[in-house]
């Protein structure tokens, strides 16, 4: 049986217009103990000013080993959302996020598998026809899954786009490299507003389900995008949407690896509200 921990995407400081620090910190204050840092190649102005969560990944990962055991937090996955359509920048910000997660789990930051998140683009050029991406997926997967085998992590591909949304491209995208390191980072709200059933593609993918996005959907934000968009940023916070979470649980719990909930919600008031649902939901 599967232990399910709760964590917390640092996107939920996004809008705060607040540091990286300030944001663990206050992760940390609510309850949380494992996070999921978001990662950049290069650096960003307003990270280092102090006003954005974004992490480099050239930061030295003893930064990370020393400021997460001060403060008693563990990394749930690196956020290094790299598209899987891009020949170039894709494959490189994937196997650098891949090296950057190794050298975190072997400064033990990592409670459960060091995991990578990446999805394919949410809007694929117009020439371009199914045929072409899942070639160009095949073709970008072989590197990055070299990479993952050579350093111990898992890819967990996450519904975010017109063929990692639906189960059924899903399923296919999974067949273009037969690494046991390729898995499936799911995301409740994303593939509920693809217009898939979110319980029956979890379902489908469970034995690749190695880390899972709970991100709840308002009503109002199912109304007015489902079956329209791939995906969002953020969610309402859990509980609050249209997502069943004892279901989710439900269907998590037979597994036999621990998983974690990593919460995709957008201000530290949501945040602090899904981290008492979801323990609610996993007491009862």
């Amino acid at each position: 049986m599967a232990k399910i921990k709760i964590g917390i995407n640092m996107e939920f400081v996004r809008h705060a217009d607040k540091s990286f620090e300030w944001g663990a910190k206050k992760a940390a204050e609510l309850g949380y103990r494992y996070i999921e840092p978001c990662f950049l190649m290069g650096c960003c102005l307003l990270s280092n000013a102090g006003y954005c969560h974004l992490q480099s990944l050239d930061t030295d990962p003893e930064y990370f080993k020393d400021f997460c055991r001060e403060q008693k937090l563990k990394i749930s996955g690196v956020s290094s959302h790299s598209d899987l359509l891009d020949t170039r920048i894709g494959v490189e910000y994937a196997r650098k996020g891949i090296m950057y997660a190794r050298a975190l789990a072997d400064r033990g930051l990592f409670d459960t598998v060091p995991v990578v998140q990446i999805c394919e683009t949410m809007f694929p050029p117009k020439w371009m026809k199914a045929k072409d991406a899942y070639a160009v997926m095949k073709m970008n997967l072989r590197p990055i899954m070299e990479c993952c085998e050579d350093n111990g992590v898992y890819l967990g591909v996450e519904p975010h786009g017109p063929y990692t949304a639906h189960a059924k491209s899903m399923l296919r995208i999974l067949e273009l490299n037969d690494s046991p390191w390729l898995r499936v980072n799911f995301d409740t709200g994303n593939s509920y507003l693809a217009g898939e059933d979110p319980y029956e593609f979890l379902k489908a993918i469970k034995d690749k389900l190695i880390h899972l996005h709970a991100k709840d959907i308002s009503v109002a934000q199912s109304d007015a995008e489902r079956g329209k968009v791939a995906g969002t940023a953020v969610g309402c916070a859990c509980g609050d949407g249209v997502i069943d979470w004892a279901k989710i649980a439900k269907l998590c719990k037979p597994l036999k690896r621990d998983l974690i909930f990593s919460v995709e919600c957008g201000t530290v008031e949501q945040a602090e509200r899904s981290l008492k649902h979801l323990q609610g939901v996993l007491k009862a």
